[in-house]
């Protein structure tokens, strides 16, 4: 297995499957000295914000308009 020039690796099915690495699983990588490092998956609750979470945030408080949520959902449903 190598580094790529952007310092990524692919980790193995097998090794990825035994440790729960799924998909935006956060990583922690920790030097260990004597050339080891170790990888640790990091606790869900210490995980940054999802995607999700950073867009309603970044929308707060952004709206324009001032209607009712009656109103909006009369536009959504087409009354």
């Amino acid at each position: 297995m190598r580094i790529t020039s952007k310092g990524q690796v692919t980790i193995p099915v097998d090794i990825r499957e035994a440790a729960g690495l799924v998909p935006d699983t956060e990583v922690e990588f920790v030097h260990e000295g004597g050339g080891q490092v170790r990888l640790f998956r990091v606790a869900a609750k210490t995980c940054r914000k999802s995607r999700g979470e950073k867009l309603v945030e970044h929308m707060r408080g952004k709206a324009t308009r001032t209607l009712t949520t009656e109103q909006i959902m009369a536009l959504t449903r087409g009354d």
